[in-house]
């Protein structure tokens, strides 16, 4: 957040700095759109090394971890002492991971591809989610949407370019999105030298004040039951979307015939809904509380993963738009939701919950994958149908109360 002058009352003037939101936004667009390649491309790298839906898991598994298990660890670390351009650091594996999956001759070496890839991912998202906390102005659903709705286009672009550049030239012609890296390195270079000087105001015992009475009517112990019950949701929606970002392709291959160029023009219509959900999602929170968007957006979608299962190719094109609308509206009001429970932690929160949703999709597709192998790719749908019922959860979390001070 931005502080201006005090006022004459003693207040700290805050204001929501759309710049650097808008540009942390575009990089995260930036970056996920590079990783969003690596699923894209699972039908050519399963044609080329001839690999069976259990070892198309374990890429996804082996990025998603590495993307992951850094990520609160890094948070925590960044929160006692701020790293703004470890962001740009983290970018240079990325770009090194791009390079490398682009020209890998085995099987082994994509593996080691992807994992650089995720290491990036890592470092990328538990300090640019803090930014974005800080750049809020106290609008922080609305910031965070922001953020994310960058990620989420990016993921959703990813394969529609892949389809028309690397799907339809081949793999190697993945090196050519090596532009992006070094556009989103340049960018948040910017964004680190802001963020530097907001770290020296954040530092005050004003703002520390502000934040440590935040909650004073909850106990330790229902903080960390409710963060518990996050992640539970956090599991039930990464594990549904993994059947669909994953394995989406091959159920439309194998069920309707497509082709494999309209099969990711499938999963682009998909994924839009999935950017479009989150940016809803925050500003919502923000405007009738963050407890009843969750409500919606995990149990909401249970009757619309039932019927996919069911639905001819329109249909299921139509529900599986509803699905990542509603699914995905619930990330950006469960994240700062838990960052409201824990406001003096905010990067090892935002590194714990990005991390454990990275980690779920990828155990997610491992799982999956093997599922598919030992039953059919259709099975996988109808059991993940079910996922969304564990929303029920959310009746277990406390209605939140900002009480702010500036004494």
């Amino acid at each position: 957040m931005i502080q201006g002058k005090e006022g004459s009352a003693g207040r700290i003037t805050q204001i929501t700095a759309y710049g650097i939101l808008f540009s942390i936004s575009f990089s995260h667009m930036l970056n996920d759109m590079i990783q969003s390649l690596i699923p894209s491309i699972y039908p050519l790298l399963k044609e080329s090394f001839s690999l069976n839906f259990a070892q198309i898991g374990l890429i996804q598994l082996t990025f998603q971890l590495t993307a992951s298990i850094l990520q609160p660890f890094v948070g925590a670390y960044t929160d006692k002492r701020p790293m703004p351009f470890s962001l740009a650091i983290g970018m240079c594996f990325t770009l090194g991971g791009l390079i490398f999956v682009s020209f890998a001759n085995s099987y082994y070496l994509i593996l080691a591809s992807v994992a650089l890839i995720g290491a990036g991912s890592s470092v990328f998202h538990p300090e640019s989610s803090k930014i974005a906390y800080m750049a809020s102005g106290g609008k922080r659903g609305l910031a965070q949407s922001i953020f994310q709705v960058g990620g989420n286009a990016g993921t959703a672009i990813g394969p529609l370019l892949a389809a028309l550049i690397i799907v339809r030239y081949g793999r190697t012609h993945a090196v050519y999105f090596a532009i992006l890296a070094f556009l989103a390195i340049a960018i948040l270079i910017h964004v680190g030298k802001w963020a530097k000087k907001q770290n020296g105001l954040l530092k005050s015992q004003k703002e520390k004040k502000i934040q440590s009475v935040y909650h004073p009517h909850l106990s330790k112990k229902k903080i960390h039951l409710s963060v518990g019950i996050l992640l539970i949701l956090i599991f039930s929606k990464y594990f549904y979307l993994s059947s669909l970002s994953s394995y989406y392709t091959f159920f439309l291959i194998e069920k309707f015939d497509v082709s494999i160029k309209n099969s990711q023009l499938f999963l682009f219509a998909f994924l839009l809904a999935a950017a479009i959900g989150t940016y809803l999602g925050g500003p919502l929170g923000d405007r009738y509380g963050r407890k009843y968007v969750i409500w919606f957006s995990i149990l909401g979608v249970t009757p619309f993963t039932l019927l996919l299962p069911y639905a001819n190719l329109f249909w299921t094109a139509v529900l599986s738009v509803i699905i990542g609308l509603i699914l995905s509206s619930a990330f950006p009001a469960i994240l700062v939701y838990a960052q409201e429970l824990m406001p003096g932690k905010i990067g090892m929160i935002s590194g714990l919950f990005f991390g454990f949703a990275f980690g779920m999709g990828g155990l997610g597709s491992a799982l999956l994958g093997l599922l598919a192998d030992a039953t059919d790719i259709y099975f996988v749908y109808h059991v993940c149908a079910f996922l969304p019922l564990i929303g029920l959860v959310t009746w277990a979390l406390p209605n939140l109360k900002k009480e702010y001070s500036s004494a």
